[in-house]
């Protein structure tokens, strides 16, 4: 499928998230979405469990780039969740595609027009810590920017966010409490860490994990941070989820595959699923 560029300046402009915006109405009407939800790799069956109203493909709205990533569907689910008007992403964008971060994120620009002001990421990563298991949920509690660039970069439009945005609390407290609550009462062992973004798309060296690992990361993956960044610079509440689908420790180090990937991220899809319908039920 080939790449649709339309340029890192566009995707930096309001009049084009207005654009996507219009576009994205005229398909689903006067849906206003509250929460939006970001699907990792292999998880776009989470898109299941939302009661679904319209879909729109990503070929569709202006400005969207087109998903070339193997389980990646590449369109937007709208429907209800929990009782909740959301809109979904069944396909993300990365910077190893060849986008830039401004196009990556671009549709969270979008989502956060269509009026959805709570962001739930989700993605599948290594962990680097021994004392976890393929399978696990993480919550993200903080990240580690390593992709060597940033969304931000650019001249501002302060009609999307202010020039020197906060990020100290990248990952919303109060989600996170909520999220532990939800699955505590599930019974959903739940772990908590620090997410590195690279750029990808090789996994890494025996050497890398021990860097990445050394500087405080508890999982590794190529997604998720430059979303948070703009979703954060629009003034979004965001909670990030992880499921990590292999373990990267240096010293017992097995190769990967993406269908290895995307068998873990099937069977703890599941859990995924109820873990984020609850908290959606809560907001």
């Amino acid at each position: 499928m080939p790449l649709r560029i339309a340029g890192a300046e566009y995707a930096h402009r309001v009049d084009a998230v207005r654009a996507a915006a219009d576009a994205v109405r005229a398909q689903i009407g006067a849906s206003n979405p509250e929460v939006a939800i970001i699907l990792g790799t292999g998880l776009g069956g989470l898109g299941r469990a939302i009661q679904v109203e319209a879909t729109v493909d990503y070929g569709a709205i202006p400005g969207f780039p087109l998903s070339t990533v193997e389980s990646h569907v590449g369109r937007l689910l709208v429907g209800t969740l929990g009782g909740k008007r959301v809109i979904a992403m069944q396909g993300r964008f990365h910077k190893y595609e060849g986008y830039s971060l401004q196009q990556v994120t671009f549709p969270v620009r979008v989502l956060h027009a269509l009026g959805a002001r709570t962001l739930i990421v989700s993605n599948a990563c290594g962990g680097m810590r021994m004392e976890w298991n393929a399978g696990d949920l993480m919550l993200i509690s903080d990240h580690i920017n390593m992709i060597g660039d940033n969304p931000l970069v650019g001249a501002n439009d302060d009609a999307l966010g202010p020039r020197f945005p906060d990020m100290s609390e990248a990952y919303d407290a109060a989600l996170r409490t909520l999220a532990r609550s939800v699955a505590a009462a599930q019974g959903i062992p739940l772990r908590e860490g620090v997410y590195v973004a690279v750029a990808g798309p090789n996994l890494e060296t025996r050497a890398e994990y021990r860097m990445l690992r050394s500087i405080g990361a508890d999982v590794v993956g190529m997604s998720t941070v430059p979303e948070v960044i703009v979703a954060r610079h629009a003034g979004m509440r965001v909670l990030g989820l992880s499921i990590i689908t292999d373990l990267c420790i240096p010293d017992a180090l097995e190769p990967a595959s993406l269908d290895k990937i995307l068998a873990v991220a099937a069977n703890a899809e599941p859990q995924l699923t109820a873990l984020v319908r609850g908290v959606v039920e809560q907001l």
